[in-house]
């Protein structure tokens, strides 16, 4: 191996870790884009049962990632415009 193979894959190796954060920086822009269930207590001032009612009845929409319920922005913002 020669200085110039070092620096052609110190390069090389650099340019895979920036390729690499630009995509986790891609992937977290795309998060689930809800809440989780504290905040929407906090918001809504709201119990754990009412929230469960909330969301069985179809008026939350929820997304579970990795075990973590994410409730729906725009529902939450619905809810809090209709008066809850």
């Amino acid at each position: 191996m020669t200085k110039e193979d070092l620096q052609a894959f110190r390069l090389q190796l650099l340019k895979d870790i920036q390729e690499m954060l630009r995509n986790i920086k891609a992937s977290s822009e795309n998060d689930p884009g809800g809440y989780k269930t504290t905040h929407v207590r906090k918001i809504l001032g709201c119990s754990v049962n009412k929230l469960v009612s909330l969301r069985t009845s179809g008026k939350i929409r929820v997304k579970k990632i990795g075990g973590t319920l994410y409730y729906n922005k725009e529902d939450i913002k619905r809810l809090l415009e209709e008066g809850y």
